[in-house]
């Protein structure tokens, strides 16, 4: 069974983002000033840092799949 990977976004430019999950597609930031769109794999690793903007993501197992911290990282269906 297939399972949605979460789109994430780092308008806020921050160092780190905490994730309840340990695959996830980066953005960079919502467009237009988005970079090209990297899906990352943890793996058995606890973080990972995106190749194109730097981010930091921290997998933290108290957050659901939908959380992030800081909050709106989480890009949904309408861009928002």
């Amino acid at each position: 069974m297939a399972h949605a990977v979460p789109h994430l976004a780092n308008d806020a430019g921050v160092e780190k983002i905490f994730i309840g999950v340990k695959e996830l597609q980066c953005l960079g930031a919502r467009a237009p000033f988005d970079h090209p769109h990297v899906t990352l794999d943890m793996g058995g690793d606890a973080q990972i840092l995106c190749p194109y903007c730097s981010t930091l993501y921290v997998h933290d197992p108290r957050l659901a799949a939908n959380e992030t911290d800081p909050k709106n990282s989480l890009v949904h269906d309408d861009g928002h």
